[in-house]
């Protein structure tokens, strides 16, 4: 492939506060305004070459557009090209609006072919990025891989801890106590039944033994023989006889 002019910028991300400059799939770049000026023709063509960090020294500028490696293999070859832009558009003078974010493309993974994919990052990474220059005999201009880009990693997020309940006590003060220590609603509720069934439960009880007494008591009694009486004291009253 034709040997690219190495020029000496070095892609970064924005200074300026931004708000989602690196996230978990995402970065944030500096448009490469004025950097290619007298390198490039209104034809050529800039594109960002992404690569993981350990593997930049294997990545090999491709000899044409047909050779750009795609987004699709980035795990394969763990490098893709993306971001196709006209050499115009960074052409001198700076314009407003100058950021690129790589990896905003969510429904990239649908393409196929060595299109301009920009899909987001697989990984947190780190990743180094540069930008080449192709015309139609291949290369032009390149510039220096950036320092490696680490993505935001998800973090467990531990439960919060519970606060401790309040009772009110005499006086109006409040105290604190573990939600162990209380006796909830529910459980006094469904003590007021038991003591009730309790109560009613010795009351039955009572009252059969007092029934079962009676009836045996009543089996149990001497019976008389007939045409007899008991007494214990009988004394007769004097009846005066009627006078004619």
């Amino acid at each position: 492939p034709r040997s690219a002019a190495r020029l000496a910028y070095e892609p970064r991300a924005p200074p300026q506060p931004l708000a989602g400059r690196v996230t978990a799939t995402t970065f944030a770049l500096d448009k490469p305004f004025c950097v290619f000026d007298g390198h490039v023709n209104a034809s050529d063509s800039v594109w960002l070459a992404v690569a993981f960090a350990n593997a930049t020294a294997a990545f090999r500028n491709p000899a044409s557009a047909s050779d750009i490696p795609p987004y699709a293999r980035l795990r394969a070859a763990l490098s893709y090209m993306t971001l196709e832009t006209p050499a115009g558009a960074y052409a001198c003078p700076a314009r407003s609006g100058g950021v690129l974010r790589v990896g905003s493309n969510t429904t990239c993974g649908a393409e196929r072919g060595p299109a301009s994919c920009n899909g987001p990052l697989p990984s947190p990474g780190p990743y180094r990025v540069k930008f080449l220059a192709l015309g139609p005999r291949g290369p032009v201009a390149e510039t220096r891989w950036s320092e490696p880009i680490g993505l935001r990693q998800g973090r467990a997020v531990a439960a919060p801890a519970r606060a401790p309940l309040h009772v009110p006590i005499s006086r109006g003060h409040v105290a604190a106590r573990s939600p162990h220590t209380l006796d909830p609603g529910p459980r006094r509720r469904r003590a007021a039944p038991l003591v009730i069934a309790a109560i009613l439960a010795g009351l039955g009880a009572a009252l059969t033994v007092g029934l079962f007494g009676a009836v045996r008591a009543q089996l149990c009694r001497p019976q008389l023989p007939a045409g007899s009486f008991a007494h214990r004291s009988y004394r007769s009253h004097h009846i005066p006889p009627v006078v004619p």
